[in-house]
């Protein structure tokens, strides 16, 4: 079986590796050990700008019956608040109906599916062999946090500091607006709930790790305690490499994407959007051939992510402090654009300026000349 681009993982960033590469008039055969629809733990977040990049690969209709969400609210750490309509809706769509709309949309432009556990990787010539029968000219890795892919280039998991965990569930939704809860205990972590449209949200909790393993029965605590309510259904956990510790994205032949890539916002934990774009971008490189795949790639990647990923960078290592937190929700609460700035950086690709950060330090010298 000999294919222009296997890819392994079925996910958001595999399907739209698949559909960018046959766009470009590559065979695709795409992998995944599950059968589609399958859950997946995630906050189901969709940023509108993830569906610009559907959208250029000819994919509308993932969020049909999916009310979008046009709010946020933002909870600091120390208590203060913002509610504000966000730059662009958002929705709410369950994995295990995302994912699977994108499957079929990537089978219905051409690539082939199977379902198969991927073991082996080796190179042949000119060829990436998978498990001794399935050949391809390039292989992307789209398979998540556990990437066989990645561990089979040499790259280990992220250590502390650059690796999370969440536990999400659904439960019935209080409000149509989205909610992000921070907090001081074991910062940085909070607690979220999307609403689906549907009188359920998604809840979930998670926190940067340390180097000590946490039980579900902790995360399920820190989750009642910020999100009061009664146990939600459906509670699994899950890790989140963060793009603060990157592999190098393509070796010959071989590219990752998505969280395989460990392309997870560090300032907010989404995934998404980097899976799609970075997907689109990996099959485009990987249709054009082996020879210039890993150089096409890594261009791509740079041009379109390398400034925002800087900024993210910046913006987890400013926010590791509490009060800085504060005072930038504090400067949102102030000032929509700051707002619309953070939530770009959050979800998007967006980046900071000269106005939000002064506008934060503002914030901050204003909540250190307050009475504590």
């Amino acid at each position: 079986m000999s294919h222009d681009v296997a890819i392994v993982g079925a996910g958001p960033a595999g399907s739209a590796a698949a559909l960018a590469a046959r766009r470009a008039g590559a065979s695709v055969l795409l992998l995944d050990r599950a059968e589609f629809p399958r859950d997946k733990p995630c906050g189901d977040g969709i940023a509108a700008e993830t569906l610009d990049v559907l959208a250029d690969l000819g994919v509308t209709a993932v969020t049909d019956g999916y009310r979008p969400v046009e709010r946020l609210r933002l909870v600091a750490p120390g208590g203060i608040e913002v509610a504000r309509p966000l730059p662009r809706p958002a929705h709410t769509v369950p994995r295990k109906v995302f994912d699977a709309r994108l499957v079929e949309a990537a089978r219905a432009a051409g690539a082939d599916f199977e379902r198969h556990t991927v073991r082996t990787i080796r190179r042949d010539g000119d060829s990436v062999v998978l498990d001794d029968r399935i050949r391809a000219r390039v292989l992307i890795g789209a398979d998540g946090a556990g990437s066989v892919v990645r561990r089979r280039l040499g790259h280990p998991v992220n250590p502390a500091g650059h690796l999370a965990i969440a536990i999400r569930g659904y439960a019935p939704a209080t409000g149509d607006e989205q909610v992000i809860r921070t907090t001081r205990q074991r910062w940085p972590a909070y607690a979220w709930s999307f609403p689906l449209g549907d009188g359920t949200a998604n809840v979930g909790y998670g926190e940067v790790l340390r180097g000590t393993p946490l039980t579900k029965a902790y995360l399920m605590e820190r989750l009642a305690d910020l999100l009061p309510g009664g146990e939600p259904a459906g509670l699994r956990a899950h890790h989140l490499p963060l793009s603060t510790h990157r592999p190098a994205p393509a070796r010959g032949p071989v590219l990752l994407a998505g969280d395989a890539l460990s392309l997870i916002n560090p300032f907010t934990g989404e995934g998404i959007f980097y899976a799609v774009l970075s997907g689109a971008l990996a099959g485009t490189a990987a249709a054009g051939g082996p020879e210039t795949a890993a150089r096409r790639y890594a261009a791509a990647l740079r041009a379109r992510l390398g400034r925002h990923l800087r900024h993210s960078r910046m913006a987890s290592l400013l926010t590791r402090r509490p009060r800085v937190v504060d005072a930038a929700v504090e400067a949102a609460r102030r000032d929509a654009t700051v707002f619309d700035r953070m939530v770009d950086l959050g979800l998007a690709d967006g980046l900071f300026d000269l106005r939000t950060i002064g506008r934060i330090a503002g914030g901050l010298a204003r909540i250190a000349a307050s009475p504590s």
